[in-house]
């Protein structure tokens, strides 16, 4: 046998011997395992623990203009469009980490003249292809590439988890503007109620029957409310504005919004607490940082390894153009060679410690985002109970405001109250309306979060 087949033959022996050992999706998956609590088999704040959560919540919403919001959106974001570049460059470099893997091949073209300052000058031509390879024997390409592809999906998770994100914010940008335009509103009505309340007073003032702390009481309410007014409209325009960047169309602020918060739907299923590690786009993300994490500590660990290559080469070289593919001045050459490195000075030990570390990190930021996730179920599980039950008591205080306020109403008229009174239950009314606003409001985000929180699609 000859020196070349040998050396062949005991490098493929030493990449196959090589390959006996645990895969590092084993040991990544492990990892991230002993990472995590013990995971309850239900949620402590929804005692059900069935359903799937891969629901349509935009479109469940049952509104035709944030499901238009949304998808401008996802198509115009500059943020998203970033992105989305991002993934590609992402997969651009796995592709570029796995290209040691294939043979690299390679020509060389060449002229020039040279002879003795006295002599007359010669010219020469020359012409190659030259191959090599690396024998990848102990799997330091292969992790390179395997790191470089983890990291890919890692980058395409998080870009879908952006884009879930969104839509979530554009829904609540939609809302917030929605219930200033309510709030504004209320406050209008409540104004033309008390310039109605003022002008009484005066007329009382006049006619000897009122007092003018009670002409003043009904002028302070009315610029108060005027105040409410004047902030609720500068929010609607604000949210509006918000969600014009998010739509990429700032500074056309031209949407048609509706007149009334839509109703809350039904809160979604919570399956069980494991379905989120699979669901949620950033958690699958932070997994796969640790897979590749592990490969990046192969890598640099094979990288202190010798490297084994093949090279070939053929070309010609010749005086004349016409006889530079001539047999007779053709020459090829086929070698192996042997790299190990000695001395590094400590480089290549402190690369391996350096990914060792960043393993460690990616393990233990999994564990967090884990634990983060848990924690927004679990609070937004909660919090619809909270603001379900909160929605009822105001929505009962408005209504016996409304009824306090009427009585107040009858008891000044027939002189059995003073304007104090009436304005009282007015503010009453007034402040029960805007915080039932709020929660509505509030409850739609709260909607919207656990859909997100819980790894549901807007789609």
């Amino acid at each position: 046998m000859s020196p070349n087949k040998a050396v062949l033959l005991l490098c493929l022996g030493i990449g196959v011997a090589a390959c006996r050992r645990p895969t590092t999706p084993e040991r990544a998956s492990d990892a991230a395992d002993e990472t995590l609590p013990d995971v309850p088999a239900k949620w402590a704040a929804a005692q059900e623990a069935v359903g799937d959560v891969q629901l349509a919540w935009v479109a469940s919403i049952g509104d035709d203009t944030l499901t238009e919001l949304v998808r401008q959106a996802q198509a115009n974001n500059k943020n998203l469009q970033a992105s989305a570049a991002g993934v590609e460059r992402s997969w651009a470099l796995a592709q570029r980490a796995g290209a040691g893997l294939k043979p690299q091949l390679g020509v060389n073209a060449g002229t020039g003249s040279g002879g003795g300052v006295q002599a007359k000058p010669t010219g020469s031509q020359s012409l190659g292809l030259q191959a090599s390879w690396e024998l990848d024997v102990w799997g330091r390409i292969r992790s390179a590439r395997q790191a470089a592809v983890m990291s890919a999906e890692a980058v395409e998770a998080d870009y879908r988890f952006s884009q879930h994100s969104l839509a979530a914010a554009v829904a609540r940008g939609y809302f917030v503007a929605i219930e200033a335009g309510l709030q504004a509103e209320a406050a209008a009505n409540s104004l033309e109620t008390l310039k109605e309340t003022q002008q009484i007073a005066t007329m009382r003032l006049e006619s000897g029957v009122g007092t003018a702390q009670d002409v003043a009481l009904a002028k302070s309410d009315m610029a108060m409310a005027q105040a409410a007014s004047v902030a609720a409209e500068g929010s609607q325009r604000d949210a509006l504005r918000a969600l014009e960047v998010l739509l990429g169309r700032y500074p056309s602020a031209d949407m048609d919004l509706r007149k009334s918060l839509p109703s809350t739907p039904p809160p979604p299923p919570p399956g069980v607490p494991s379905e989120v590690l699979e669901r949620r786009p950033d958690i699958v993300a932070a997994e796969r940082r640790i897979a590749a994490a592990f490969n990046a500590v192969d890598e640099a660990k094979a990288a202190r390894l010798p490297r084994i290559g093949l090279t070939s080469g053929i070309g010609g070289s010749s005086g004349q153009l016409t006889n530079l593919l001539n047999p007779a001045n053709l020459a090829w050459s086929v070698g192996a060679n042997l790299v190990a490195p000695l001395l590094d000075g400590g480089a290549g030990k402190a690369r391996v410690e350096i990914a060792t570390a960043e393993q460690k990190q990616a393990v233990a930021a999994y564990g967090q985002a884990a634990l983060e996730a848990f924690k927004e179920v679990e609070s937004g599980l909660d919090q619809g109970v909270v603001l379900r039950e909160r929605g009822i008591a105001l929505r009962q205080a408005l209504e016996e405001a409304d009824v306090a306020l009427g009585i107040a109403k009858l008891r000044h008229a027939e002189g059995e109250a003073d304007m104090v009174d009436v304005l009282t239950m007015q503010r009453r009314v007034f402040a029960a309306r805007t915080s039932l606003l709020g929660v509505e409001r509030a409850r739609l985000e709260q909607w919207i979060g656990l859909n997100l929180a819980l790894g549901g699609s807007w789609e």
